[in-house]
């Protein structure tokens, strides 16, 4: 029996001692066929972040989770993922992970890459109020 185990465990020791392997960031095809068609709800450290609903064509409709709506498109720059939105100009861009859970995204435009967790999903459109309306 010890003859046996001591392979096992060896192999199983050095197993351990190897250094995980980075996961690689999702390509457009694979974030595409992720997200499409589908609303996200990101959260950060325990709290919930924003949603966005994800159309067809790449494009995308974002909120605070305020029911005010902002919408944009999506496309592959670098390997990264990035979004333009109609009062943003400038890209911003993120790589996506597929956690096995959900997606984890880190913001690559942010020195202190903020990072965002996929805290829920549904195929309902959201929730969009309309423009502020003044007397």
């Amino acid at each position: 029996m010890k003859q046996i185990l001591a392979p096992v465990l060896s192999a199983l020791i050095a197993t351990a001692a190897l250094p995980a392997l980075a996961a690689e960031p999702l390509s457009a095809t694979q974030f595409e066929s992720y997200v499409l068609g589908k609303t996200l709800y990101f959260g950060q450290a325990g709290q919930s972040y924003g949603v966005e609903e994800y159309l067809p064509n790449r494009k995308v409709r974002w909120s605070f989770l305020d029911g005010k709506c902002k919408d944009g498109i999506w496309y592959e720059d670098a390997g990264q993922i990035c979004f333009v939105y109609e009062d943003t100009p400038e890209p911003q861009c993120w790589s996506f992970f597929d956690e096995g859970t959900g997606l984890r995204a880190v913001f690559e435009n942010d020195p202190a890459n903020t990072v965002l967790y996929e805290a829920q999903q549904n195929d309902e459109p959201m929730l969009c109020l309309g423009p502020d309306v003044g007397v």
